[in-house]
C-alpha cells in the first residue's frame, strides 16, 4: 500500500521541541520532493517547509525560519521536521506530502507557497499542541 504516515506530534510547552517523522511505504522517497504543511483550526492549510529530492534545496516559511529544520534520510525512507522554540501559534495538525519528480514540478518554494497543491501522496496528519 502506497502511503505516507506522520508521527511525533503531541503536547509541548512553549519553548519546547518536537521532531516529526514522515515515513513512506510502498514507494521510495529518493525520487520525491517532500513538504510539511499545517492547518490550524479555522485557518487554511499553509506550507511550513519543503525539501527537494535531488539537490537538497529547502524552503521555510518566514514564521518558522530559524526554528524548524527539515531533513531526509533516504536509507530510512523518512523525512523529519525538527521543531524547536515552539510557540502557541505553531499549534496545528501537521501533514506531510510527497510529490514524484516530473518535468513540470514546481521548485520547493512554490510547492510550499501553494500549500502542496497537486502533490501526489498525503498523510493523515499529526496534531501538535503548544500550550502551558
Amino acid at each position: 500500500q502506497v502511503q505516507v504516515v506522520e508521527s511525533g506530534g503531541g503536547l509541548v510547552q512553549p519553548g519546547g521541541s518536537l521532531r516529526l517523522s514522515c515515513a513512506a511505504s510502498g514507494f521510495t522517497l529518493d525520487y520525491y520532493a517532500i513538504g510539511w504543511f499545517r492547518q490550524a483550526p479555522g485557518k487554511e492549510r499553509e506550507g511550513v517547509s519543503c525539501i527537494s529530492s535531488s539537490d537538497g534545496n529547502t524552503y521555510y516559511a518566514d514564521s518558522v525560519k530559524g526554528r524548524f529544520t527539515i531533513s531526509r534520510d533516504n536509507a530510512k525512507n523518512t523525512v523529519y521536521l525538527q521543531m524547536n522554540s515552539l510557540k502557541p501559534e505553531d499549534t496545528a495538525v501537521y501533514y506531510c506530502a510527497a510529490d514524484k519528480n516530473h518535468p513540470s514540478q514546481p521548485p520547493v518554494q512554490a510547492m510550499c507557497v501553494m500549500a502542496g497543491y497537486g502533490m501526489d501522496y498525503w498523510g493523515k496528519g499529526t496534531l501538535v499542541t503548544v500550550s502551558s
